[in-house]
């Protein structure tokens, strides 16, 4: 398979969707772990020390480059075998299978891509955007970001559209993460199962992690 194949064949992007999914796997994996220091309660010295490191440190930084190439990657492919598929369904089956053959949320990768597309660019437009506009490109002084998650998680129609957009990645999630280890050849009968609950359990709690934290906040559970 050639580089040009690799982004414009039918295979080639769900290889690319697949890797750049399983990357993007990690990633929710240390966001989530990072943004729990809130609950620690402690006015947010330890979480301040850990978002300190990620924002003042080269190596994250760089990786921060990596995430955004990532991001649109996986973004601008998902568009594209949307659209290949939504092409080949322009003649319409004889039969409609609903959810007994393939759950709703399997059919709707591209609606909850878009949602959670919009709920990204909040969420950069809330925090990563002031803070790094702060900093400038060099490594310098960031905001207090637990302050600024207790401002921004004070206004209900905000914490309301991240629990949705917590909501579309959960059940983007409950597909993808299955999809992904598929795309990448980890399929068999072994796996399976293995995979399956593994997926599900993931789509659950992180998705879950992520909302708890504006509630945390509006409710009054953290200070």
């Amino acid at each position: 398979m050639t580089w040009k194949q690799v982004f414009t064949s039918s295979v080639g992007r769900k290889l690319v969707m697949g890797l750049t999914g399983v990357f993007l796997i990690l990633f929710l994996i240390v966001h989530a772990g990072l943004n729990a220091c809130i609950w620690a309660n402690d006015g947010g010295e330890m979480f301040l020390k850990g978002a300190h490191f990620m924002g003042n440190n080269w190596v994250p930084r760089i990786l921060e480059l990596g995430l955004f190439a990532g991001i649109l990657l996986h973004i601008v492919q998902g568009f594209m075998l949307e659209a290949a598929n939504r092409r080949k369904r322009s003649v319409g089956y004889a039969v409609t299978y609903g959810n007994k053959g393939s759950k709703w949320y399997s059919r709707s990768m591209g609606l909850l891509g878009t949602l959670i597309l919009l709920f990204l660019i909040m969420h950069l437009s809330h925090f990563w955007y002031p803070n790094r506009s702060h900093q400038g490109f060099l490594l310098g002084e960031e905001i207090n970001l637990y302050q600024q998650m207790k401002e921004v998680f004070s206004e209900t129609w905000v914490v309301v559209a991240y629990v949705l957009g917590c909501i579309s990645l959960g059940y983007h999630l409950a597909h993808g993460f299955q999809s992904a280890f598929r795309t990448l050849g980890v399929h068999n009968k072994r796996y399976n199962a293995m995979l399956t609950r593994i997926g599900i359990g993931f789509s659950i709690l992180v998705p879950l992690a992520f909302a708890l934290m504006p509630l945390s906040f509006y409710f009054g559970w953290i200070h």
